[in-house]
């Protein structure tokens, strides 16, 4: 029988390292943001003609989308999002000329190994 002593270490020493081996395993094959234009939370003075987001790795074309809506919920991009064909770590939509205001950007893509990544962020324009 093992001694209680045995399975406290046990529990104290070898679960937090097998965790350690495992958790990176159970994130691969995700793609996270990178960078943004605007950047997250930015303030901007002049309207951006784009928005576009940098991930850390390529992404499913048909799969992936991007949307930019007004505070009330409205869509105000141009329909036109899309991965770049250039740069597949690229998500990018246009923009009309927008009034100043809060504006938030929802993006939902999909890695080339078939995991989804979803999330969103807000910019001002002044």
């Amino acid at each position: 029988m093992i001694s209680l002593r045995v399975a406290r270490w046990a529990a104290a020493v070898l679960f937090p390292l097998v965790l350690l081996c495992v958790l990176p395993v159970l994130s691969l094959g995700h793609v996270f943001p990178d960078h943004s234009e605007p950047k997250v939370g930015e303030e901007v003075l002049d309207p951006p003609t784009h928005v576009r987001i940098w991930f850390d790795g390529a992404m499913e074309p048909l799969f992936s989308s991007i949307v930019v809506k007004d505070m009330s919920g409205n869509q105000v991009d141009n329909g036109d999002g899309h991965v770049a064909s250039s740069d597949p770590t690229l998500l990018e939509a246009s923009l009309p000329p927008l009034p100043a205001g809060a504006y938030r950007v929802f993006w939902n893509v999909v890695a080339r190994d078939g995991h989804r990544t979803i999330g969103d962020y807000t910019f001002v324009i002044k």
